[in-house]
């Protein structure tokens, strides 16, 4: 794992937007492109959305779907259609969310699957998953970031 500081949410919001112009610069897959993020609450993944949607495109505000739990957001970024936004928080259980269509998201290499609290869901994840820790720093706004590819050059 590659660890980052961060020391403003708006230093996590741009690991997220760097992140999101990574995935875009990738070559093709042959499945969805798969991020996982994990942390306590108030660690920062809402805030890293934030810029991921900045950098993949979408001009929404991110809001978490935790009482809807799966959110689908178009893109228009030629490469990739979909992008599904995931809140696993309510869910007790892998099984619900693959009801809910995760199975069939997961297969579309034109997708994108953004997952909050994706640990709930690690077995039943491609192993290529991306994965992002997240954990509260010292200081109020400090974060550290714990990453399974780099996000920086």
């Amino acid at each position: 794992m590659i660890t980052y500081q961060t020391c403003s949410s708006a230093e996590t919001k741009k690991l997220g937007e760097r992140l999101a112009k990574k995935i875009l610069a990738r070559g093709t897959q042959k499945q969805a492109v798969v991020v996982g993020l994990s942390g306590g609450l108030g660690s920062g993944k809402t805030t890293f959305i934030q810029g991921f949607f900045r950098g993949i495109g979408i001009g929404k505000r991110a809001l978490s779907p935790t009482f809807i739990i799966m959110r689908r957001l178009e893109l228009k970024n030629g490469k990739f259609k979909s992008l599904f936004h995931i809140d696993a928080y309510r869910l007790r259980k892998p099984k619900e969310l693959l009801e809910l269509g995760l199975r069939e998201a997961l297969r579309g290499p034109e997708n994108v699957i953004l997952i909050e609290w994706a640990d709930k869901l690690k077995r039943v994840l491609p192993r290529n998953a991306i994965w992002v820790n997240f954990t509260h720093g010292k200081k109020e706004n400090q974060r550290t970031l714990r990453t399974s590819i780099p996000i920086c050059k």
